[in-house]
């Protein structure tokens, strides 16, 4: 398969790595060091069409593929991580909005969201409830033209700091992911409260909170779809996730691949600069390696994904698995090369270290990555074969 960029794709690519080289790149230190999060900048990149990317353009967005927004996160990561991260995080909430609600909700939310005047959350992880979200217990309790929603969520990006929230809560006692729905929630609705701002390894740039809702009440047509489809939404929404922080995950390692292809070029160790090091070429050459067969994973899931391929789901767990485990390994690599200023926060390559670390664990656990993998594989043994 052809992965060579069309003039329209270098273009978008063009667009969002001169975004990333003047507006996060120069203040991505800064916003990790302070634990600031740019809402300003984030509507800036709302102007640019970057909070849209694949909501439909009947609904106000671009109307992009998977594989075109990939191209695009990837430049934005290269700028700063964790504020690329959070901009995934916004489009998936655009995205099931623009895709699923009422036209009353998506004219009272689309707007905002889609330009950046407003900011979402996903909530979907619970404590008890993580790598096995449909056991999540938060409740919705349908009372005439509404529902009481109550019971808390964890580890929600942005929260706090955000407009609107796509929640999901159960609806019914049937078990697992049939009794689950999803809703839409302002996000200062009356009966929610919000916890500390989590004190974090990274992703520093975006808030990272608990969230309690209490007897909130949500209209009926704030809901997504019909009852018991939540579920269904929220594991659309995770496979274009997957293949977001994975891509974050190649940025990313690109940037640190890049600082330390300079810093071992002009570092000068026994007489010579650690370029000539033959232990030092051969790790690089490694680090390039893994970057490249990294991006053409992820990019091949994002256009299984837009083709709706019946193994787009397992595609995506591959890539999401491969590319955040290699991710890391390069930004560890880079580190090394780096030698002790890697570890000092002069240098940037101990931030994309951290950043990216998280990738492992979220959007589904690299470990249940490979659940998805193998039980695709034992279902039907030709499937990704």
């Amino acid at each position: 398969m052809d992965f060579e960029l069309n003039e329209e794709q270098r273009a978008f690519a063009e667009t969002a790595g001169q975004f990333a080289a003047e507006q996060l790149a120069p203040m991505a230190a800064e916003w990790d060091e302070q634990q600031f999060f740019p809402k300003d900048v984030l509507r800036q990149a709302g102007e640019l069409g970057f909070l849209s990317l694949y909501v439909p353009e009947q609904e106000g967005g671009l109307g992009l593929s998977r594989l075109d927004a990939s191209i695009i996160f990837e430049q934005l990561a290269m700028g700063c991580t964790s504020t690329t991260a959070y901009m995934t995080i916004h489009n998936m909430v655009s995205w099931m909005i623009a895709s699923f609600a009422t036209d009353e909700a998506k004219a009272m939310y689309c707007p905002k969201l889609l330009t950046g005047e407003w900011l979402g959350s996903y909530c979907l992880t619970e404590a008890n409830a993580g790598s096995d979200a449909a056991s999540l217990s938060t409740r919705a309790v349908l009372q005439g033209d509404h529902y009481q929603i109550s019971g808390a969520k964890a580890f929600i990006s942005g929260a706090g700091d955000t407009d609107v929230l796509v929640v999901m809560a159960r609806t019914s006692d049937e078990p697992g992911a049939r009794g689950i729905s999803a809703f839409i929630v302002p996000a200062n609705a009356e009966g929610i409260s919000y916890g500390r701002k989590e004190p974090k390894m990274g992703w520093n740039s975006q808030p990272t909170r608990a969230v309690t809702f209490e007897n909130v009440e949500v209209p009926v047509s704030h809901r997504l779809g019909a009852e018991g489809e939540g579920f269904k939404f929220a594991m659309k929404g995770l496979d274009g996730g997957r293949i977001n922080i994975a891509t974050c995950s190649v940025g990313t390692a690109e940037q640190a691949l890049q600082e330390a292809r300079q810093y071992i070029a002009e570092r000068q160790q026994f007489g010579q600069s650690l370029a000539k090091f033959q232990s030092v070429q051969f790790k690089l050459a490694d680090m390039a390696t893994e970057l490249v067969a990294a991006r053409q994973l992820v990019r091949y899931a994002a256009s299984k994904l837009d083709r709706q391929d019946p193994d787009a789901t397992a595609y995506c767990a591959m890539a999401k698995r491969f590319a955040t485990d290699v991710g890391f390994r390069i930004c560890d690599q880079a580190l090394q090369l780096f030698g002790g200023y890697g570890y000092i926060k002069e240098y940037p390559v101990e931030r994309h270290f951290r950043d990216v670390r998280v990738h492992q664990i979220l959007e589904g656990a690299n470990e249940i990555m490979r659940l998805i993998i193998s039980r695709r594989l034992i279902q039907n043994e030709a499937a990704l074969l």
